[in-house]
């Protein structure tokens, strides 16, 4: 059975599959050029876009006939996959795909089949979006594999254990979850060991039988490698918009940074970062800004609101507001510095995934706003206060009364959801911004 499905998965993603995409990037690529016109205050975006959306539908197309060929694991974004990598997974974030329902602008509907069977409206609207995707079937993916092994971690919120736990009873299968210990101030000595006996004793043994393979110490080094490769990429292309003006918005980095969050650990990552590093540095030597006129430069706090990516896009640029940097798509770069492959594998991967934002201080995601604001030459900051994301959210109304008054920075809250529209009021939002625009001196014209 095995093989006729390994036959099945090789037909299907390289004789149909690759052609298929290959064509829908050169419709991608049209439509594209179609939205920048000469009016538009934005400049034409990145040539490897198109090919962006390719690379990412070219991994959701395997996940379609992969089941019987490689496990399958279902994982939380801030999960250790490495391990997982290294003893041949195919992986699907919920996180990710409950992002593309979004910025598809499907996820309502989807949301509206969870809440029919008992989620309340003031769950995660990613949980509702990817749960509402489960019962119903329904997925821009075309079909999400049915995952072997759930693998959770503590390192980004609570909600993501609760989530899992639903998936674990639902579908059946293993749940693993690795507890990371709050970081207040630095990490210590003992957390580290703490989240690495976890790995090697609980999720190594859980994996290893699901794969029926040992894992083997120079997989674990290759893929780690790999990671840190394209993390260092990821976080060289953000450096890069720290120039003036910047090649790149949030708006472009929230998509571009979907084979980081996906494909973490595999070469065609790094080679695709490779490639949109030379484009970005191009267009920095050319001094060519992802805005035709750069007045003010912004941070953005927080998820993305989805839905409404090109409207606030648009929005921003019509004023020359720049918002070159968020420590959302930062918070995927920050981290290469601790993948030391000198070290201790399993160590280096405690390390790592103990020390995402989300697991430390809100005085910590202050003092890296404000030094963000200094390197990044930026003139005020948004706070998106996620409905859904809790943890990102709290403490940023504090927050920002220090960047005011302690640190002069001009700040404003916009009150939004990263996936549910029901939680957009198009007019408070559009009030608040204009606001926000005369505060730093900016107006139309």
């Amino acid at each position: 059975m095995n093989v006729l499905k390994k036959l099945k998965y090789a037909l299907m993603t390289n004789l149909i599959g690759k052609p298929y995409l290959r064509i829908e990037r050169k419709k991608s690529e049209k439509k594209i050029a179609k939205l920048f016109n000469p009016d538009s205050p934005l400049n034409p975006p990145l040539k490897i876009t198109a090919y962006t959306k390719e690379f990412v539908s070219s991994h959701y197309f395997k996940g379609r006939y992969i089941e019987g060929v490689k496990p399958v694991a279902w994982v939380t974004s801030g999960a250790p996959i490495e391990i997982l990598k290294a003893l041949g997974f195919f992986l699907i974030y919920p996180e990710n795909h409950a992002a593309l329902c979004g910025a598809r602008k499907v996820q309502m509907d989807l949301i509206k089949t969870a809440e029919k069977e008992g989620l309340s409206n003031n769950v995660c609207s990613y949980v509702r979006t990817d749960i509402g995707s489960l019962l119903s079937g329904r997925t821009p993916a075309g079909k999400l594999p049915k995952p072997d092994l759930l693998l959770a971690c503590s390192n980004i919120c609570q909600t993501v254990l609760h989530w899992y736990r639903m998936l674990e009873k639902h579908l059946n299968i293993p749940l693993v979850i690795i507890d990371t210990p709050f970081v207040y101030n630095e990490i210590e000595p003992h957390q580290v060991e703490y989240v690495k006996k976890q790995l090697l004793h609980s999720l190594l043994p859980v994996a290893e039988k699901i794969a029926k393979k040992s894992l083997k110490e120079k997989e674990l080094k290759k893929v780690i490698k790999f990671s840190k490769d394209a993390t260092e990429l990821w976080l060289e292309i953000l450096n890069l918009c720290k120039e003036k003006p910047s090649p790149l918005t949030v708006f472009d980095q929230f998509v571009f940074m979907a084979p980081i969050v996906e494909m973490r650990g595999d070469r065609e990552t790094v080679d695709y970062y490779n490639e949109m590093y030379k484009e970005v540095k191009s267009k920095v030597n050319t001094r060519k800004g992802a805005l035709k006129r750069e007045r003010r430069r912004l941070l953005w706090d927080n998820l993305p609101i989805w839905f409404k990516m090109r409207e606030l896009a648009v929005k921003m640029a019509e004023r020359g507001i720049s918002i070159p940097i968020s420590t959302y798509t930062y918070a995927w770069g920050e981290l290469a510095p601790l993948m030391d492959l000198k070290k201790d594998e399993f160590e280096v991967i405690a390390k790592v995934y103990l020390s995402p934002i989300l697991n430390r201080g809100t005085g910590h995601k202050l003092n890296t706003m404000v030094k963000m604001v200094k390197e990044f030459k930026l003139d005020g900051v948004i706070l998106h206060s996620d409905r859904s994301c809790k943890p990102y959210s709290m403490g940023q109304m504090d927050q920002r009364n220090r960047l005011i008054e302690e640190f002069k920075i001009p700040a404003m809250l916009l009150e939004a959801d990263q996936n549910d529209e029901n939680a957009y009021s198009e007019e408070q939002i559009a009030i608040r911004i204009e606001s926000f625009f005369e505060m730093l001196g900016v107006s139309y014209g």
